[in-house]
């Protein structure tokens, strides 16, 4: 497989977002650890500046794959994620590292390649039916390959389909979702994405569509509370406090109306029932 990996390890992120960890963050910081996809499409943007608004809370928010959130939350880097990586996810709450697990929103996953679809994946009702078809054609797939939820997702796509892509076809871009939605582009690839980040960037791509529908394609989100009983550093106020505001209506109201004026159409489905 191709290494094209620009990865930042989780450690060196946070100390160049956050600092140093034995420095605790005034309480009024709130440190968040997001999954790309949030900050690709702006919703992180509508989401933080409503949360600050009263002044009360900063959020001080680094994007970087699931997986690095989530090992971020396990060193006491942040106070509260925004993932989506379901089986990381109970891992983590589990081994006591986090609480309070919020499942509240989803999208979806989208197979996208060029429009000439030379792996003729248009019509395969399920995704790993669409990755095989695309390895039998020894068509390019770019992955993430950077342990983010959208990258187990491909993983797990492929291990359905019982194939792997052949090692000339597979590029692994070890990066963010806008940065591998660009790279398939450029090299006229296939590869997965969520529908959000797509959709945000489509007008720029020329990447189309076709492979979706699937169950298997849906992608949840959740909040997590990094475990203040094992990091006494963190701001557990602050992190509650950001949970309890996405929970809220006014953000429910927000993250439904989020796209449809931009993008024509509604980003992300919010789940929870709020109070």
């Amino acid at each position: 497989m191709k290494h094209l990996k620009m990865v930042v390890p989780a450690a060196l992120a946070a100390l160049l977002v956050f600092g140093c960890q034995n420095k605790p963050a005034p309480q009024s910081v709130v440190r968040l650890a997001t999954t790309t996809s949030v900050q690709d499409t702006g919703l992180l943007d509508v989401l933080t500046d409503a949360f600050q608004k009263d002044g009360k809370y900063k959020l001080q928010a680094i994007a970087v794959g699931s997986g690095q959130a989530l090992q971020l939350g396990r060193t006491g880097e942040a106070d509260i994620l925004f993932v989506h990586s379901p089986e990381d996810e109970a891992q983590f709450v589990a081994e006591g590292f986090g609480t309070g697990r919020t499942t509240f929103m989803h999208n979806d996953f989208v197979i996208l390649g060029p429009a000439a679809d030379p792996a003729r994946v248009k019509g395969a009702k399920k995704a790993a039916a669409a990755f095989k078809k695309i390895a039998a054609a020894k068509a390019a797939f770019v992955s993430r390959a950077d342990q983010s939820g959208t990258n187990k997702k491909e993983l797990q796509l492929w291990n359905e389909a019982k194939v792997k892509p052949g090692k000339d076809k597979y590029i692994e871009a070890g990066q963010g979702m806008a940065a591998t939605l660009t790279m398939a582009n450029e090299k006229n690839a296939y590869t997965l994405a969520d529908r959000a980040t797509y959709l945000s960037m489509q007008k720029n791509l020329g990447l189309v569509v076709v492979g979706e529908g699937d169950e298997e394609l849906i992608n949840r989100y959740s909040l997590i509370l990094v475990n203040a009983a094992k990091f006494p550093r963190t701001n557990a106020a602050g992190a509650k406090a950001f949970l309890d505001y996405v929970l809220s209506v006014p953000a429910k109201e927000m993250i439904e109306k989020f796209g449809l004026e931009k993008y024509g159409q509604q980003l992300f489905i919010y789940d929870y029932a709020v109070k």
